[in-house]
């Protein structure tokens, strides 16, 4: 930017040069007054001087252009007489230091610098400092502090330099007191807070970065709603605005207008394949075509068919093979083409990854499919590209082609923008059924190495556990997840049972995807367990007491086919696992097998279905007590689950078998939506029998049911979830609870 002084220096001069010298002259001579730290060698470079030409007005006017365009004047007037061409300079200043005072925090000073146009050791232009004080302010913004001023010093000093002093006061962060949801919206305002990240403040989420306003993330948000409303079948959806308003005393208020429009179905999806490609390698895709017409449009479900092609593709070799898709919409629904063609064929020269200073690269080349040397092939570069998006550990990753040292040649560039990993999350739960409290730590690129690191506490009314895990995703760029995990636990059960326990366990496993969907995860537990029984405890008790050393192997196959892993609303998952004894003081053999499928009646209206079957059974002795089994408390409502099954006395000792079966139906708009309540109607059924020491306790003919309601009520103090349930059947050993609420959250 040039400021007016500038400009009307640059219109003298073409003043003077148009009335005074409208003919050319040779220049035989430079001379260069002004300058002090620009020589005059540099001066004659940067304005393109040559000695023996002919100058002619427009030429001055080209030459007091370049000099102001390197930016190290700021006054120039340039006269030629007799030859000699007499220039007169005024240098910009040097900035010496920019300073931040009341910035603490060095990766913001660093964040801020980056983004100014005015550098330390580069020319001072004053008309850069407005536009300065405007990056700094929306660099605030973006973090949430909307009323930030910032003030700007020109400290001058000696040998024409100067230091720049930002005088920054931050003020208070921005928070979202309100979040409201606009127009032709047709999905809960509850269902809608769910899918976007920002957050309404209470006062229990002071840990919480989401209740506080950012650009950044209300785009995220305009940008994960829209998709939620593509993948619910509303093609035509537009989130028009959102719009933040400050009420005084309150708080900012966030809205989104949203117009969903008409619902439309896939009407046909065809391939166009390229007349040179073996066309038989893709005839296996009508069958996908087919299952998907006639539902819902989607872009998880476009999503899914592009990716069977990926993989059509890589299994006939077909390693230059593209696709695009074109979609025609009428009032019918959405006509899918998806062109299949052979892309250009060159090779990968270099991958070259920028943008990572946490990050090592390692990690980063670790989840590519293709490498240098490989043939490039959008379709591998697309899937490593999502791959790094799914490590979760960026906020952006783009890439780019460039050309490489020869034509066949190609540079594969990846831009990746790092975002915070780290989370601290704490929780509580006031219930009929006790109070707890919890606590977590984690970190998803621990030492950047993508490595995911978690350590949380549970303090319950009996019981203290608290475990340490690490997860490395990608293990020796294998593609397989690692993990390993230290557990402590601690449980006084003196004022019930009579005994006590403390145990400590260690694990190492791994989980991949051996087929698609299809999950394996073999993993090595040992645990040492120290048991003692008071006196007053019954046999059973205290012939458990003692020391036990158990080293286990377990796995588990698990087929999940949901259409996504939280809130399932569509698809389902089932899993097997088992664990065998190595090395056991007391040995045992547990198998579990469990069911969930899920079915979207409407859009409000989820159904659910879920079934479980665990056995578990001594080899060389019974059961110990403590790994016996019980009922889990969200299978069987209406019941105290730790009093159910068979009794010994006083003392609920689970059973050598359990098996659930529930039904759930999330009612659609069933109380206004400002009481912002979800309720669903539910029948859990479910029975523990088999006691091996003790033939005459079981109780296997007895099987119990409950039916009941369940809500989920955000309230000002919190959410708070309860349960009506009634028994349908029973044993008369067991304790119903015919009301259950939990109040606290999770930040």
């Amino acid at each position: 930017m040039l400021n007016i002084k500038k400009i009307l220096t640059v219109f003298f001069s073409i003043y003077i040069f148009a009335t005074t010298n409208v003919h050319a002259e040779v220049v035989k001579k430079v001379v260069i007054e002004g300058n002090e730290r620009i020589s005059k060698e540099t001066i004659v470079i940067f304005g393109d001087i040559l000695l023996g030409n002919n100058y002619e007005s427009n030429d001055i006017n080209i030459l007091i252009k370049k000099l102001y365009e390197t930016t190290f004047f700021s006054e120039i007037s340039v006269e030629l007489e007799n030859e000699t061409l007499k220039i007169v300079v005024r240098e910009n200043p040097i900035i010496n230091n920019i300073i931040f005072d009341g910035e603490k925090a060095q990766k913001f000073r660093d964040a801020i610098t980056e983004k100014l146009l005015l550098r330390e050791k580069t020319s001072f232009i004053n008309d850069y400092v407005k536009t300065d004080v405007n990056l700094v302010k929306e660099f605030y913004r973006q973090l949430g502090f909307y009323f930030a001023k910032i003030d700007v010093e020109i400290e001058k000093l000696e040998r024409n330099r100067v230091n720049l002093i930002y005088s920054i006061d931050k003020g208070e962060k921005a928070k979202i007191s309100k979040i409201y949801f606009l127009g032709d919206k047709k999905i809960r305002d509850k269902k809608l807070r769910n899918i976007i990240t920002s957050q309404e403040a209470k006062f229990w989420k002071f840990i919480s970065k989401s209740v506080y306003l950012n650009k950044s993330r209300i785009q995220l948000d305009k940008r994960l709603l829209t998709n939620y409303y593509k993948n619910k079948g509303y093609y035509e959806v537009e989130i028009s605005s959102s719009n933040v308003e400050y009420s005084e005393g309150e708080g900012f208020v966030l809205s989104y207008s949203i117009n969903a429009g008409k619902r439309y179905r896939f009407k046909k999806i065809f391939a166009n394949i390229n007349e040179g490609l073996d066309k038989s390698a893709f005839e296996s895709l009508d069958k996908q075509f087919n299952k998907v017409v006639g539902d819902y449009y989607s872009r998880k479900k476009l999503t899914k068919i592009l990716e069977e092609i990926d993989i059509l593709s890589e299994q006939k070799e077909l390693q230059f093979i593209n696709h695009s898709v074109t979609e025609t919409l009428d009032d019918d629904g959405v006509e899918v083409k998806i062109n299949i063609f052979e892309g250009k064929k060159f090779t990968i020269e270099r991958v070259n990854i920028i943008g990572n200073s946490v990050t090592n690269d390692s990690v980063i080349r670790g989840e590519l499919v293709v490498d240098e040397g490989d043939p490039y092939s959008t379709l591998l570069v697309n899937k490593s590209i999502n791959k790094l998006k799914g490590r979760g550990i960026f906020g952006n990753v783009v890439y780019e082609i460039k050309d490489g040292s020869l034509p066949d040649l190609k540079v594969l560039e990846i831009s990746v923008e790092e975002k915070a990993t780290g989370e601290i999350s704490a929780g509580a739960g006031v219930g009929t059924d006790g109070t707890s409290f919890m606590f977590a730590i984690s970190e998803n690129n621990w030492l950047g190495r993508g490595v995911k690191l978690n350590t949380q506490a549970h303090i319950s009314e009996e019981t203290i556990s608290g475990s340490l895990s690490v997860v490395n995703p990608n293990y020796n760029y294998s593609g397989n997840a690692v993990y390993t995990s230290l557990d402590l636990s601690s449980t006084d059960k003196t004022g019930s049972s009579g005994f006590e326990s403390e145990k400590t366990g260690f694990s190492l496993g791994t989980e991949f995807e051996q087929y698609q969907n299809i999950y394996l995860s073999p993993s090595l537990s040992a645990t040492y367990e120290d048991v003692s029984a008071q006196s007053s405890a019954s046999k059973q008790i205290r012939d458990m007491a003692g020391n036990f050393t158990n080293i286990d192997f377990e796995y588990g196959i698990a087929v999940d086919k949901r259409d996504q892993a939280f809130q399932p609303t569509d698809g389902y998952r089932t899993n097997f696992t088992q664990s065998l004894p190595l090395i056991q003081d007391s040995s045992s053999i547990m198998n579990g097998f469990s069911s969930s499928s899920y079915h979207s009646f409407s859009e409000d209206l989820i159904g659910s279905a879920k079934f479980s079957l665990r056995t578990i059974h001594g080899v060389d002795d019974d059961v110990r007590l403590s790994n016996r089994l019980f009922i889990p408390q969200n299978r069987l409502r209406g019941f105290n689950t730790s009093r159910v099954g068979p009794k010994d006395g006083e003392d609920w000792v689970g059973g050598n078998y359990t098996t659930t079966i529930g039904l759930e139906a999330q009612l659609p708009n069933l109380l206004p939506e400002d009481t912002r309540t979800d309720v669903s109607l539910f029948i859990d059924s479910g029975n523990v029998w088999g006691v091996d020491y003790n033939g005459s306790l079981d109780d296997t003919n007895e099987f119990r049911s409950s039916v009941g309601v369940s809500a989920n009520v955000f309230t000002t103090v919190g959410p708070l979830s309860f349960t009506l349930a009634h028994a349908l059947s029973k044993s008369s050993n067991d304790e119903t609870e015919a009301f259950n609420f939990r109040l606290g959250t999770s930040f």
